[in-house]
């Protein structure tokens, strides 16, 4: 365990917690990816800890059964942050990661527990709208080819093998997403800030706009880049993702 930690070390964190920040942020991956999405990120940005949440059946948890469905992880995750409550958090969900993240916080909110000062949902549709989603639409050779190109933007070779073991996990979390409806909104107690990225083609300012049925304050902000640039963590996601505090 590093010095300054809090708690022991748990499968869902990378690294453990630490006390030195005064505030955390929970960063959800999306799917086919891991707490790896987040490893360009610095550990700490303006005083707030960067978190990464790694799910089950991936990366360092490719050995664990997968989780399921959405309400699984929610579930799962809420016991894992139990210790980790201490001081003020946000949570960061990309794309379908922005649905377990929505779940987890409304369970919070259901127990009574602390909750996230602010759910920042980005380039992901509302809870409602989740069977538009483009990647159910595609093969499993356009998937293949989809998860090649998002690799070499990562200036990764994509390996034969690596692209064997990311279309198990990309095929199960799209099983996973297949499954999640919410029909009837849930409004949660923090305001959710909408992240749109201007050069994304397949989410639409009017598409996210459907956040508004799940908290009283919504905020959209329009981003430069492409779907996958938040993983560069340019300044001005930086700056949007540490103004709450």
């Amino acid at each position: 365990m590093t010095s300054g930690s809090t708690t022991a070390p748990s499968p869902w964190f990378v690294r453990p917690p630490s006390d030195a920040h005064r505030a955390r942020l929970f960063c959800f991956p999306y799917a086919g990816s891991g707490a790896s999405a987040f490893s360009a990120w610095p550990a700490a940005i303006d005083g707030t800890e960067i978190c990464p949440v790694q799910f089950p059946g991936r990366e360092n948890r490719l050995a664990e059964p997968h989780y399921g469905t959405y309400e699984n992880l929610a579930d799962a995750l809420t016991v894992a942050l139990g210790p980790l409550l201490d001081r003020p958090f946000a949570f960061f969900g990309h794309c379908a990661g922005a649905l377990p993240a929505f779940e987890t916080a409304a369970r919070l909110a259901a127990l009574g527990l602390p909750g996230p000062a602010r759910l920042f949902v980005s380039g992901q549709p509302a809870p409602h709208d989740t069977a538009s989603d483009r990647m159910f639409s595609l093969t499993e050779a356009e998937l293949r080819a989809e998860l090649e190109s998002v690799i070499r933007g990562r200036g990764i070779a994509p390996r034969p093998d690596m692209i064997d073991l990311g279309m198990t996990v990309l095929l199960r979390d799209l099983t996973a997403a297949r499954r999640y409806r919410r029909t009837q909104p849930v409004a949660l107690p923090c305001p959710v800030v909408v992240l749109h990225w201007r050069d994304d083609p397949d989410v639409s300012p009017d598409q996210l706009g459907e956040w508004r049925r799940y908290a009283d304050t919504v905020d959209l902000h329009v981003l430069d880049g492409g779907h996958h640039d938040f993983m560069n963590a340019p300044d001005r996601l930086r700056e949007v993702l540490t103004s709450w505090r």
